[in-house]
């Protein structure tokens, strides 16, 4: 009996999900051609669910398709970035609101627990994967306990990982520091029931964030990096 059809499906998501993750660690940097043929082989697929991920991806604002040249790393720009951050803090700070009221013991713990795996991995050496996905594990908790799925779908469609994932690579330890006490500030929120603390403190973290990035960006941006 021959093998059964490869599910197309699941190749462009694993495609989409591989390319994507690419872009959020640097592997893929701003401008670099995305070959399909190379994809393909790499992935272990055929080229069509490659082609139709990298149309995924354009429409997401992650690449850039030209006419005879093909896909290439979108570019970002400040004003991208200011942006994403601007609705960053709009979006997540009514999360952290909405989310006071619902906080169980066991999700502030979760939240704790979170931050002190940040608080250990800004040690020395510092391991920003660990930093990023405590990070990420923090906010997540903060957007489900907020229980709308659409605000979760919105956020999720601000937040550029290529963007979050470097941030805590150009984070010095003083920035490092405040961004864990913010941390520890909204848990406190939540654990008081202060609605409008947690979103006070959550929007002033994501300005914070917002300031480190674009300060990073623009130096590497002058040295034509």
């Amino acid at each position: 009996m021959p093998p059964p059809p490869p599910n197309r499906e699941l190749s462009e998501q694993t495609a989409y999900d591989a390319i994507r993750d690419g872009i959020a660690r640097g592997t893929f940097r701003p401008g670099q051609h995305l070959r399909s043929a190379e994809l393909a082989t790499t992935l272990g697929i055929s080229r069509t669910p490659v082609r139709e991920a990298l149309r995924r991806l354009h429409a997401e604002g992650f690449v850039e398709v030209f006419a005879h040249r093909g896909a290439f790393v979108a570019a970002v720009s400040d004003d991208d970035l200011a942006a994403a951050f601007e609705l960053r803090v709009v979006l997540e700070a009514y999360a952290a609101e909405t989310a006071t009221a619902r906080f169980t013991p066991s999700g502030i713990a979760a939240l704790i627990a979170a931050t002190d795996r940040m608080e250990a991995a800004a040690g020395t050496p510092r391991d920003s994967g660990a930093l990023t996905q405590a990070n990420a594990a923090f906010h997540e908790l903060i957007i489900q306990t907020a229980a709308n799925r659409r605000l979760g779908a919105l956020i999720a469609g601000v937040v550029e990982l290529a963007w979050v994932a470097r941030t805590f690579t150009v984070y010095s330890d003083a920035d490092l520091a405040r961004s864990i006490s913010h941390h520890r500030q909204m848990i406190d929120a939540f654990r008081t029931g202060d609605a409008q603390w947690a979103e006070a403190a959550m929007r002033a973290h994501i300005r914070s964030a917002g300031h480190v990035l674009r300060g990073s960006w623009r130096s590497t941006a002058s040295r034509g990096e």
